[in-house]
């Protein structure tokens, strides 16, 4: 896949994996693991850009007597999750025109 797409995609995965609830690093990795596979050298630059961008925040909160990062997502990561979902559509359609005579020919 296409580097430029893969990071779009893993960014919009992100911020979906903690759009219901804060979530921190080893969850967001535990949650997101069925549809991509991501490491902690791959997700903390995401969680890091997405934060410049201002599409969530961090605060820490001590977890068993240790401080852990929780990351939450802000009005505009979720208006960028929204934006995603317009933009999906038509790339839903590129992908039918690319395939349509694959599909006529079944």
């Amino acid at each position: 896949m296409d580097v430029q797409i893969k990071r779009g995609l893993l960014d919009i995965l992100v911020l979906s994996a903690i759009k219901n609830e804060d979530s921190y690093g080893y969850k967001i990795i535990k949650d997101i693991k069925p549809y991509a596979e991501i490491s902690e050298s791959t997700l903390y630059p995401i969680l890091r850009r997405l934060e410049g961008a201002q599409l969530l925040t961090v605060h820490s909160a001590e977890h068993n007597g240790r401080l852990r990062k929780y990351y939450h997502i802000t009005q505009q990561g979720l208006s960028r999750i929204e934006e995603f979902k317009e933009e999906w559509k038509e790339i839903l359609a590129i992908y039918n025109f690319i395939t349509r005579e694959e599909r006529n020919n079944d």
